[in-house]
């Protein structure tokens, strides 16, 4: 008898992980009530098809060059039929959905990245911050075609994360292809031990406040309320604003996802899942709660926002909450239900679709920023980028007298447009979006 079925909204693609430490080739863990019971044995099974494979079965038994084991064909077999159904169905066996179970503990061993397959390379969907990955560079979109000088292109995903797999300590050269140019390059990162820090936070500047969101792990919602609730503290109990960062979050738990939309809405529709089976449909609303009180709201997204990160971005813009600024997300708007087979192995099944309060589905196209903003790169002018004549240039010009209290030099703070372009752009939107605010309810 078929044991019993859990479902799970998955982000997307491989946490690329240690062997020996806690390490998940999948990277969420949101809790769906079980969909309908499997199918009865009454319904008609394809006997030609299924004859056709035994023959072949057979064939292979009797004729291949090294003797087979009926374990390993068999579990092929299911491999590829599941492979051939989308990028996210897949087979796992013991050691598979042993990592499976202790992917969202928030810590990991290994490179830190998020990847999936895309014609025969794999593709990273995003790094997670404070990773090896993310300080040696990698980036959302980057294709990986050799690991150690072994090409990945015809290996299985999870052929491809068991090369990048190892103890914490060892290095890994990955050869990688970016931009339009498509010019391989080569990186050598150091696997280590990964601790995520799901929630980050400041102030901006007085009254305007952020957060950033890596990844959606069990506690995330908590601990983005702990968050808000500090930053109001040192703002004198009101935030004017905030900036929720989504950009390279690539999913994870659906309650989650869930909840960090609630916090802001005070009812409504947040998401909803169809399926072909009919305990596949849900509905998820908000409660009448909002933490900020109607305070504006920016959005940052980009392409390596996905899954959960899309489901946050489309309830708040659905129910006109939030502005979204950035570029389209990823586009990962499937659910995959956990079946077990038996104690040691499982299907990992897509059985729904997940949509925006609107009905839109994210599937394959993702979300569509209210304002469209390229990644860019703010650089001050130089002195000598300007030509214009000054005083100082003048020959026997007088100096400025300079009081002793300010005579000690200052290090001067980088501005916020040149650390992140992007976040300087919202700030500005999320300051115009309060001044206008105040502006109507007076």
């Amino acid at each position: 008898m078929m044991r019993p079925q859990f479902a799970l909204l998955f982000s997307v693609g491989i946490l690329v992980s240690a062997a020996n430490r806690h390490s998940g080739i999948a990277h969420a863990e949101g809790t769906l009530p079980a969909p309908a019971s499997p199918p009865s044995q009454a319904q008609n099974l394809p006997l030609d098809e299924l004859r056709t494979f035994a023959d072949v079965f057979g064939r292979i038994k009797a004729d291949y060059v090294e003797e087979a084991e009926d374990k390993s064909l068999i579990e092929n077999a299911i491999r590829g039929m599941l492979a051939g159904l989308d990028p996210h169905s897949a087979y796992l066996n013991d050691e598979e959905y042993r990592d499976l179970q202790v992917g969202t503990s928030g810590e990991f061993g290994g490179l830190g990245i998020e990847v999936g397959l895309e014609d025969g390379f794999v593709k990273v969907i995003a790094p997670i911050d404070d990773t090896p990955a993310h300080r040696a560079g990698v980036q959302a979109g980057d294709t990986i075609i050799r690991i150690d000088d072994k090409p990945v292109k015809g290996l299985s995903l999870n052929d491809a994360v068991k090369l990048m797999r190892g103890e914490p300590g060892t290095k890994i050269q990955l050869t990688i292809l970016r931009g339009p140019d498509q010019k391989p390059f080569e990186l050598t990162i150091e696997r280590a031990v990964i601790q995520v820090a799901s929630v980050k936070s400041r102030t901006l500047e007085p009254g305007f406040g952020y957060v950033r969101l890596a990844n959606f792990q069990g506690p995330t919602t908590e601990d983005m309320l702990k968050a808000i609730e500090e930053l109001k503290r040192a703002n004198d109990g009101v935030l004017n604003g905030l900036v929720l960062d989504l950009r390279n979050n690539p999913g994870g738990v659906l309650n989650g996802a869930v909840g960090v939309s609630d916090a802001f809405l005070t009812g409504g529709l947040i998401v909803y899942t169809q399926g072909r089976v009919k305990d596949s449909k849900m509905q998820f609303k908000a409660g009448p709660d909002d933490v900020l009180a109607g305070a504006p709201i920016i959005v940052l997204v980009n392409g390596g926002s996905a899954s959960a990160s899309e489901i946050v971005a489309g309830a708040l813009q659905d129910n006109k909450r939030a502005v979204i600024m950035g570029t389209q997300t990823f586009g990962k708007g499937s659910v995959q239900t956990i079946v077990p087979i038996d104690d040691t192995s499982a299907l990992k099944l897509t059985t729904a679709r997940y949509y925006t309060p609107s009905g839109r589905s994210i599937q394959a196209q993702g979300i569509t920023p209210d304002i469209k903003l390229e990644r860019g790169e703010f650089k001050p002018l130089t002195e000598q980028d300007m030509s214009a004549l000054k005083e100082a240039d003048l020959i026997r010009h007088l100096g400025q007298e300079t009081p002793a209290d300010q005579a000690k030099e200052k290090t001067a703070k980088s501005p916020l447009v040149a650390e992140d372009f992007q976040l300087a752009e919202a700030l500005n939107v999320l300051k115009g979006l309060n001044i206008l605010g105040r502006s109507v309810n007076q």
